[in-house]
């Protein structure tokens, strides 16, 4: 298993272990190889020949780079080794599996969520938001984007800038939209959609270093803990749940389908930028307020209550239901 990046916080909590557990129970004489690129596609790279020198069987990989890491797959069909695209779409025709979410319906979930939010409030229909994307080598963000744009796109309101974050590092996302908020002023941000939990932390900061008495809307995607706790506390508004479980047990069950020689069992059939097809396992991703909580996250056992209802929150916590 090869996982792209150590900002994004899902990918060590959830993604790895649960990935990792279900391998063993189905087939505990198996090994799972496991190394993180660090945001960093030459080092996915070299990572990726190391486990194909080492005689993997299926290589599972979650690509910081979907275009470079092609070459990735070409070096394992070389070797007869099935490479499972997880979670981002590599523009590859030697894929045998892909497996993630409905990407243009995440965006359009946090891009409807926002704008009928602002709505809710009252906002003047023609009041300015910002567009924090995700990492422009990342195919999923693109998808994001698109899904968002194309609800953005037909509202009132008017977007006065946008950033694809490179890396999806929260610190640059934070660093543009300080730069945006001195431009444009502070209290004209009445909306922030944000493409993930990680990179509406680093906006939140920048709003509140910036002297922001309340957070406008701000959207969200993971479901990481602290974005949950930020709901809860009412500085982020929303995010997007993809049921890690599922889609960690899901490439565990297809890596064990091709290392067997078997047909993996898929739902869908996905095409790369390059137009090549792809057998998929799509999943349906969920949006999340705080009252909603408890029914996804709690319920699925992402987190328990107690992980999330620190002390300051239980007033919150309380409110929403969440034990």
């Amino acid at each position: 298993m090869l996982l792209p990046d150590s900002v994004t916080a899902r990918f060590a909590s959830a993604d790895r272990p649960l990935f990792t557990k279900r391998i063993k129970a189905k087939c505990p004489d198996c090994t799972v190889l496991y190394q993180n690129a660090g945001g960093d596609a030459s080092k996915q790279q070299q990572q990726a020949q190391a486990m194909l020198t080492q005689g993997v069987n299926v290589l599972v990989l979650d690509a910081f780079d979907g275009e470079a890491a092609a070459s990735i797959v070409t070096l394992a069909k070389a070797k007869n080794v099935p490479v499972i695209s997880y979670d981002r779409l590599i523009n590859s025709d030697g894929l045998s599996a892909y497996i993630s979410f409905d990407n243009q319906k995440v965006g359009q979930l946090q891009a409807t969520a926002l704008t009928e939010r602002l709505k809710q409030l009252g906002v003047a229909d023609d009041a300015g938001i910002l567009e924090i994307n995700g990492s422009p080598t990342d195919n999923n963000a693109g998808q994001f984007k698109s899904g968002a744009q194309s609800v953005l796109s037909k509202s009132s309101y008017k977007v006065l800038g946008e950033y694809d974050t490179p890396g999806w590092d929260p610190a640059k996302a934070q660093s543009w939209a300080a730069g945006q908020i001195s431009k444009v002023g502070v209290t004209n941000v009445k909306g922030i959609y944000a493409a993930n939990d990680d990179t509406a932390g680093g906006v939140i900061a920048a709003m509140r270093a910036a002297g922001a008495t309340t957070i406008p809307p701000i959207t969200g995607q993971d479901a990481t803990l602290a974005g949950l706790q930020r709901i809860l506390q009412g500085s982020q508004y929303m995010t997007v749940y993809k049921a890690f479980k599922p889609e960690a047990q899901g490439a565990a069950d297809l890596a064990l389908q091709l290392a067997a020689g078997k047909k993996p069992t898929t739902n869908a059939t996905v095409k790369t930028a390059g137009g090549a097809s792809v057998p998929s396992v799509i999943l349906t991703p969920v949006a999340v307020t705080a009252d909603q909580i408890q029914g996804t996250v709690v319920k699925d056992g992402l987190f328990t209550a107690s992980q999330i209802c620190t002390s300051a929150l239980q007033a919150a916590c309380t409110k929403y239901g969440i034990k």
